[in-house]
């Protein structure tokens, strides 16, 4: 079975949606589909095939944090140490061409969100940083043209 690497905060906020899908979700719609069959036909029944469809979306996403969770390999990153960027650290840049700085946390694929800054150790940008040290320069493919970012600070914790 594949491993997946993942911070504590990533496993729990999985955990939580997974729960959340259990006890909220699974409940309610079983109730919404119990609703829609008592209304007759089901062959022309939109609220009985929008509630199956919507049953059947939580339950792979069910199927899919279980096989994730209990494959989940939590690395704690306050435990890590360095000036190298791993799994784990908090990275600062400044984009070259914009001078635009950003911040982010290497994260697992499962727990990335860009908004919130954790970005995923699979995604281009993190791939390139992998191994880098403050005031070395990186190259990132991206649609409109490689990006040039430098590394101002690696941190961990």
């Amino acid at each position: 079975m594949q491993k997946f690497p993942m911070t504590a905060a990533g496993l729990q906020r999985l955990e939580e949606e997974l729960r959340h899908l259990k006890s909220v979700e699974r409940p309610g719609i079983i109730r919404a589909i119990a609703e829609a069959r008592s209304h007759g036909d089901l062959s022309e029944n939109a609220e009985y095939h929008a509630a199956r469809e919507r049953q059947s979306f939580i339950e792979g996403r069910i199927a899919e944090l279980e096989e994730i969770v209990s494959a989940a390999e939590v690395i704690d990153p306050a435990l890590l140490s360095g000036d190298q960027v791993k799994f784990g650290a908090h990275v600062r840049l400044i984009d070259e061409e914009t001078e635009q700085e950003s911040s982010y946390q290497i994260v697992g694929m499962h727990e990335a969100d860009i908004k919130a800054g954790r970005l995923s150790i699979s995604s281009p940008l993190a791939k390139a940083l992998i191994g880098k040290k403050p005031g070395d320069q990186v190259s990132v493919p991206a649609p409109g043209g490689d990006r040039s970012y430098e590394i101002l600070t690696v941190s961990f914790g």
